[in-house]
């Protein structure tokens, strides 16, 4: 490809160790090997967006770098065909943003079997409501499903709930029938948590470390968000034969148990990725989320921000002050 147009990207550099983020002109000639060239309107704000922009080494090793794991576009060169120029597209996960310039700049240029066709009635601002987060939240509820959850086995923990995962997660979960009761350290978000229809929330404190191998069991299944002390927690509080399905570690990444839930209550923990599955994984999940899983009360919450906007917005994000879904809009002044 030899396409040569200017853009403006949200770009990253290393000053000595002191990371800036400021708009840049760039120019397409400079993106890397592809097949696909994106010109990319929309993206969204996720906390390894924010890793990326602060530095750390465990998600991007060169600078200077354009972060953005999540972007939506139109396709304007295609060396394969697939997807054809002038579709719509969603580009999220494999190496997009982390070291891959991504959707913080306007155009990306990325293989092809990276790229999902947009569902059917959706537009890349609301593919990007939903972005890696919304995915992932889904790909979680997926889990569960095929484990054989049904609401009528009784209540859903998720923790973390005012997380970017954990509201989709809750919401979802909620339209499909389920008795939610989410799990926030955040007791300003209550409200907003009954709102997606949660029908209770609890504080971090009832996932707080107990001595005991095994609890009262009262949770049927659940999603987990967080990882370290809260999960170890959560394992203990399952019914007999249900499963969590698991998707971070802003808790911590040490997973301190014991076998006692597995051997005695048959749980089953599920690990989730959303990252490097399948393309076809992708799309299944985009096109419910696009058709029964529609999130209404999410998409109708969402903010957009200019990419002037974004240092303050991901320096939010690390300091935990970061609330609902952010959408970065390339047109918006």
């Amino acid at each position: 490809m030899t396409s040569n147009t200017e853009f403006q990207a949200w770009r990253v550099e290393d000053h000595d160790g002191d990371f800036q983020g400021a708009e840049q002109t760039l120019n397409t000639a400079d993106l890397p090997e592809g097949d696909v060239l994106i010109r990319v309107s929309h993206s969204s704000l996720n906390y390894k967006d924010a890793l990326s922009a602060s530095g750390s080494k465990a998600v991007t090793r060169k600078f200077p770098h354009t972060p953005g794991i999540d972007a939506a576009g139109e396709v304007v060169e295609s060396a394969t065909g697939t997807p054809a120029v002038g579709s719509q597209v969603i580009v999220t996960g494999y190496d997009l943003g982390m070291n891959t310039d991504g959707g913080f700049g306007e155009y990306i240029r990325v293989p092809a079997d990276w790229c999902v066709t947009m569902p059917d009635g959706w537009d890349a601002r609301t593919a990007m409501i939903y972005g890696t987060a919304g995915l992932t939240a889904g790909l979680c509820v997926q889990k569960l499903l095929t484990m054989g959850a049904k609401p009528e086995q009784g209540r859903v923990a998720v923790s973390g709930a005012s997380g970017a995962v954990g509201t989709v997660a809750v919401e979802i979960l909620s339209n499909l029938g389920f008795e939610v009761v989410a799990i926030s350290g955040k007791a300003d978000k209550a409200a907003d948590l009954k709102e997606l229809g949660a029908a209770e929330v609890l504080g971090r404190d009832a996932l707080a470390e107990e001595k005991k191998p095994l609890l009262k069991p009262v949770f049927a299944n659940a999603i987990d968000t967080v990882g370290g002390t809260p999960l170890a927690e959560l394992l203990k509080q399952i019914l007999p034969g249900g499963s969590v399905s698991i998707c971070g570690l802003v808790a911590g990444a040490q997973l301190n148990t014991t076998v006692m839930p597995f051997i005695l209550r048959g749980i089953n923990l599920l690990g989730v990725d959303s990252v490097e599955i399948p393309l076809a994984d992708k799309a299944a999940v985009w096109h419910k989320l696009s058709g029964d899983w529609k999130c209404a009360k999410t998409e109708a919450s969402a903010r957009d921000i200019a990419r002037k906007e974004l240092d303050s917005a991901l320096k939010a994000f690390l300091k935990g002050e970061s609330a609902g879904k952010i959408v970065l809009d390339h047109a918006k002044a």
